[in-house]
């Protein structure tokens, strides 16, 4: 039904009313003949523009690529290994069978975060355990063992996994009698929580951790490159884990950064945030902006705080959708999604329309762990996420059916390889794969461009610069018309262009372009109908 509104703002007769839609399309239970009467309907109002096809018309930046390298210390590597090792088990009485693959994706992604980020996961495996040894309590399938407060975006990561469930990626050989306390033997029990102790107390007895030391410096020769290329000293850094951000938080507020570090995150629930929204709320008292949304003015307020004062922002998934932040330049993937859209959201913040400087990516890399080494490899070079004018989004990730699916194999790769070989066997697979499926959705792409594209269009918008002032619409040369009229004496018209300076206001006078674009190049303001000087000059 959303589509069925979205596709009525184009044109209401398309899909006739709203109950012969839901007739047709929502109550459909052929998926794959409602699915070809659907993309029909849709041929000539849903157009897939490219960028580059756009690129003489709309300005992009360049991405640049920076790897930060770190080498975890070795208490830090004994708790990765250890907990890896142990999640790679046939059966495991801690994990809801139901649940065991998403939980296990999750705990390696918290794992590969931070020790700060596992810790309190670990702790609630524990109290499990401890409370089913003591029976006081069934082993529940229901149990959340993974919250919001440490994993920003369980919710929709659940969501996703289990509406794509049918691809067939399972943890090996799940005992699936494992879920009944009837079934537990009591020293498997009493083994598995002894070994959580231990990794518990392991993850609390760690202070330092190597990947956020390596932060500090990262973030400096970062925002000094920024600072060279004319850009602001702005950064976002990107983290999967709550407990992580906080710990960045702090980290950075003790190295040099004290009152330049603000958050935001699903909850936006700590005291900054709380005090950002109350001084927001009173700048913008009565004015449109005010939404009265509280979850939409929070990160509004947020978004113009780091924009107008702060100098980093520490980010969950939270704020990979939905926000403008063309004005920073500088995108830090602290954490790494295994999902490649992902990825490519988180960096759209920045790299955008609009944005004005070459975007700087970093990318943490762990230089003792061959998995991660091999994953970033594949998002790097087959995705191209993070160098170049257009990313991945043009082509490549257009041609993936889905980047849960490709989450989902990376997860199967680190749950099963125990070897480097069987790494480097596994990922040489994955990339063989996605080579095939990338080929052949690029190549049906490529036919439907071909069939639909009208060549007309990119006719229609190709306009000589020598002819700017004959592309001016009607009601633009009707603009063009009156403000030369009733700005006689009071601005100076160009005779080959429609730009003027107008000297009615002696405090700052200056120059108005009807070409957006040109007015962005030359620093001119971009006159319109809806500027205020021509509103008064239409009044």
């Amino acid at each position: 039904m959303e589509l069925y509104g979205l596709v009525s703002v184009i044109d209401e007769h398309v899909f006739g009313d709203a109950a012969s839609f839901r007739d047709q399309f929502v109550r459909a239970t052929n998926d794959s003949q409602r699915n070809q009467s659907l993309r029909n309907r849709l041929t000539p109002i849903c157009i897939r523009t490219l960028r580059k096809q756009v690129v003489e018309y709309v300005s992009y930046t360049r991405r640049i690529p920076i790897t930060q390298d770190f080498t975890p210390r070795d208490d830090e590597h004994q708790l990765y290994e250890s907990v890896s090792a142990f999640l790679q088990r046939e059966t495991l009485i801690s994990l809801p069978v139901s649940q065991r693959h998403l939980i296990t994706l999750v705990l390696r992604k918290l794992l590969a975060s931070s020790t700060f980020a596992i810790a309190g996961t670990l702790r609630r495996l524990v109290d499990r355990l401890q409370a089913m040894q003591q029976e006081m309590q069934q082993q529940d399938e229901d149990d959340v063992l993974i919250e919001e407060s440490e994993f920003d975006g369980i919710g929709e990561l659940k969501e996703e996994w289990d509406s794509e469930s049918g691809l067939g990626v399972q943890p090996a050989n799940v005992n699936q009698q494992a879920g009944s306390l009837s079934h537990i033997d009591p020293e498997l029990l009493a083994e598995e929580l002894d070994e959580l102790l231990k990794f518990s107390s392991l993850a609390d007895r760690i202070t330092i951790n190597a990947k956020g030391e390596a932060l500090i410096p990262a973030l400096e020769t970062a925002l000094s490159r920024a600072t060279a290329i004319g850009a602001q000293r702005k950064a976002v850094v990107f983290t999967e884990s709550r407990r992580t951000q906080e710990y960045l938080f702090n980290l950075l507020n003790k190295n040099g950064y004290d009152g330049q570090t603000i958050l935001m995150n699903g909850a936006n629930d700590d005291p900054l945030s709380k005090d950002i929204y109350k001084e927001w709320l009173k700048r913008h008292e009565g004015q449109k902006c005010v939404s009265g949304s509280k979850s939409v003015d929070i990160k509004a307020a947020i978004v113009e705080e780091f924009k107008d004062r702060a100098t980093i922002l520490i980010a969950t998934e939270a704020a990979a959708e939905g926000i403008n932040l063309q004005f920073c330049s500088l995108v830090v993937n602290f954490d790494l999604p295994w999902n490649p859209q992902r990825i490519e959201q988180r960096i759209g913040r920045c790299h955008r329309y609009g944005q004005k400087h070459d975007v700087v990516v970093v990318n943490f890399l762990n230089r003792r762990n061959q998995a991660d080494e091999r994953v970033f490899e594949l998002l790097s070079e087959k995705f191209t996420l993070f160098d170049g004018v257009f990313g991945a989004s043009d082509q490549v990730l257009g041609a993936l059916e889905s980047g849960v699916d490709i989450e989902r194999r990376i997860a199967l790769a680190y749950q099963t390889c125990r070897t480097p070989e069987q790494i480097a066997q596994a990922f040489d697979k994955l990339q063989a794969d996605l080579d095939d499926q990338i080929q052949s959705r690029m190549e049906d792409t490529r036919e439907v461009l071909l069939e639909n594209f009208d060549e007309d269009v990119a006719a229609r918008l190709k306009v000589h610069r020598d002819k700017t002032l004959e592309s001016l619409s009607e009601r633009e040369q009707w603009l063009l018309n009156l403000t030369r009229s009733e700005l006689n004496g009071e601005a100076t018209f160009e005779p080959t262009e429609p730009r003027f300076r107008y000297t009615g206001d002696q405090t700052r006078p200056c120059y108005y372009h009807f070409d957006w674009k040109k007015a962005q190049t030359n620093g001119d303001t971009f006159y319109r109908e809806g500027h205020e000087l021509a509103r008064t000059l239409i009044d």
